[in-house]
């Protein structure tokens, strides 16, 4: 088996979604930054892009991968870490997500009504950044014993 650009046994779009994962993470901390910079159009725009373009990331290549690596044997080998780490890694990254789409919907437009709408809304999004860290952290992770270490 030949070797990808990072030198793994990983699929090319695994790798790429690797990657663009953590600059999406970077990027979420950039657009914190441009909050506190009082830049909150251009914070939107960082945040909102990042969301979108993880959702489309979500069901393009991680849905398939967990449908086609993990779903199959769960729930009887949830106890062995590579299956483990991955569901762990889908349940809370599909927190993650639906928090980031909720805040986006929430506070950047007036589709939901006013009752479901956000108010404290650095709470909600400094939150959100941290969930979306670790499961960042457990997607490396995820990545590192599917293609890096042997089952």
């Amino acid at each position: 088996m030949s070797k990808s650009f990072l030198g793994t046994a990983a699929p090319t779009y695994a790798e790429l979604t690797l990657v663009l994962e953590i600059a999406m993470g970077v990027g979420l901390l950039i657009g914190a930054q441009l909050a506190r910079l009082r830049r909150y159009r251009w914070h939107a725009w960082c945040q909102s892009l990042i969301v979108l373009l993880n959702l489309v990331l979500i069901a393009l290549t991680m849905i398939p991968a967990f449908h086609r690596q993990v779903l199959p044997k769960l729930p009887s080998r949830i106890g062995k870490r590579y299956y483990a780490l991955a569901a762990t890694h889908a349940a809370l990254g599909g927190v993650a997500e639906f928090g980031g789409m909720y805040i986006l919907l929430a506070a950047g437009t007036e589709i939901l009504p006013k009752k479901v709408r956000i108010k404290r809304y650095k709470f909600w999004m400094r939150s959100v950044l941290v969930v979306w860290w670790m499961v960042l952290f457990l997607g490396i992770a995820t990545y590192a014993r599917w293609y890096m270490i042997w089952r």
